[in-house]
């Protein structure tokens, strides 16, 4: 497996906590590798997620387990998200970070599951060298 460092908001961290001390997810990377397999199952049509619980951790934590969770995943239909995806990946893979995360940070609360999940893409589609001079 790769390392990766991904950052986030103070508060966006008590909320994953939250749902750790709830026994969704074991641990953050548990909460990390589901969020990146879960955006990847719904962007790509012919994904099949590596996590082995994944079908288990989607269903304790998005349908039974966390109404609010369901609430924001719902709020927006997949379409919607689906475009506001493209568009994020796309500027940060240009290097735009600053739109890119002001399209995350319009659209959705910090605490939305979606919210993450695209800060992710960011996370990922970031050149390297970007992200050294962001530091």
């Amino acid at each position: 497996m790769v390392k990766s460092t991904v950052r986030f908001p103070e508060e966006v961290l008590e909320i994953v906590q939250g749902h750790i001390d709830d026994g969704a997810f074991a641990n953050r990377s548990e909460f990390q590798r589901f969020a990146v397999e879960f955006l990847l199952s719904e962007l790509e049509a012919e994904y099949e997620p590596l996590l082995e619980e994944f079908d288990e951790i989607r269903q304790e934590a998005l349908e039974g387990g966390s109404p609010e969770a369901a609430e924001y995943i719902s709020e927006a239909d997949s379409s919607e998200f689906l475009r506001t995806a493209g568009r994020v990946r796309q500027c940060a893979v240009r290097g735009d970070l600053e739109t890119a995360r002001e399209l995350i940070d319009t659209r959705y609360p910090p605490s939305s599951p979606k919210a993450m999940l695209l800060d992710l893409i960011v996370e990922g589609a970031t050149p390297r060298r970007s992200r050294r001079l962001e530091e």
